[in-house]
């Protein structure tokens, strides 16, 4: 009986964790499809012209930090128009958090 009790306690909480796990990876994902997938790519593969003509790369090429990718978010760089005040710290975060799992 305490075995059959232990084994649902420990399912209900895999259940639980990858239920927060897959929350926080969709908001992500939204952010990151409504705001840098015209650019980046779906899959963080930009397509040939918008790579050439915005010097974007693919996000397994990106070797710059989270810190790093969320200024430049935030602040924009080269061609990139800057999100700040369009997305919250949040938001940016949960959008690179994603675009570096396309890695």
């Amino acid at each position: 009986m305490k075995t059959m009790i232990r084994n649902q306690v420990v399912l209900a909480a895999i259940f639980a964790v990858a239920g927060t796990v897959s929350f926080a990876q969709s908001a992500g994902d939204a952010i990151y499809k409504a705001n840098c997938q015209s650019c980046h790519g779906s899959s963080g593969t930009p397509n040939a012209g918008i790579a050439k003509m915005m010097d974007v790369k693919p996000a397994a090429e990106y070797k710059t930090t989270e810190k790093e990718q969320i200024d430049s978010v935030k602040n924009g760089k080269g061609k990139m128009k800057p999100f700040a005040g369009k997305l919250t710290d949040d938001q940016i975060k949960a959008a690179v958090t994603y675009f570096r799992t396309l890695k």
